[in-house]
């Protein structure tokens, strides 16, 4: 079966900078839309962002443009969230997961069917 295990999260001051890894097991990365999303506590989950199959559509939740990129290695079924100039607001839970390359490519939360358990992420002075 699908299985993530996210890793790269910590503690971070602000304006720092972490990079978060998704290890995906049970099927070939190339099938299926992946996406990275967040959760704080007492907020909804959203989306931050996604990568379609073969890697050359993204989506990135306004607020993190230019300053994180997804990126994924399909070889190795691992996907990547490069987090810079890292600000209190994004602290939370976050999540990798999987919908099955469906049409049209979105970063919807009801299209991804296979989630990892997440890791925490603060960012603090």
């Amino acid at each position: 079966q699908v299985k993530f295990v996210e890793s790269g999260g910590g503690l971070v001051q602000p304006g720092g900078s972490l990079r978060l890894s998704c290890a995906a097991s049970g099927f070939t990365s190339d099938y299926y839309h992946i996406g990275w999303f967040r959760q704080a506590p007492g907020k909804e989950r959203e989306g931050v962002s996604c990568i379609s199959r073969i890697g050359f559509r993204t989506n990135y939740l306004d607020s993190v443009k230019g300053r994180f990129t997804i990126s994924k290695d399909n070889a190795k079924n691992i996907v990547y969230l490069q987090m810079t100039d890292l600000k209190p607001e994004d602290t939370g839970v976050y999540y990798c997961a999987a919908d099955r390359g469906q049409s049209p490519f979105t970063c919807t939360l009801l299209r991804y069917e296979y989630w990892g358990q997440g890791t925490q992420v603060t960012v603090s002075s």
